[in-house]
């Protein structure tokens, strides 16, 4: 079983940055995604990470903006968020087992930190 618990998300202006960290606890150095929820809209896929940092992705919608990294040390999943944007504004989740942007393929989901950008 893993656990699962971000932290980081807060208000923000745009241009602004945040950092969000997923730690786990359980059994780790698992594969990591990053996704988002903002209201009423479904969740979409923002960026993964690979258990041992070689496979990296992005959604085309936050590259060259949000860096994804991990220290197994620590076992925790950072997601540095630069140049919010107001359309940033969303419930952001971490989830461990899968890479790639299926939600439906990871096994494990923390409850999620509100990143709100204002313009």
């Amino acid at each position: 079983q893993v656990q699962l618990e971000e932290s980081g998300g807060g208000l923000v202006e745009a241009g602004g940055s945040l950092r969000l960290s997923c730690a786990a606890s359980g059994h780790t150095s698992r594969p990591t995604g990053w996704f988002r929820q903002a209201p009423g809209k479904e969740r979409e896929f923002v960026a993964a990470i690979g258990p041992k940092s070689l496979n990296i992705a992005y959604a085309d919608s936050v590259k060259g903006r949000f860096i994804v990294s991990r220290d197994n040390a620590i076992n925790t999943v950072f997601l540095q968020m630069n140049r919010l944007k107001p359309e940033d504004t969303a419930v952001y989740y971490c989830a461990a087992g899968s890479f790639g942007h299926i939600a439906r393929s990871y096994d494990y989901w923390g409850q999620g930190t509100q990143v709100t950008v204002s313009s």
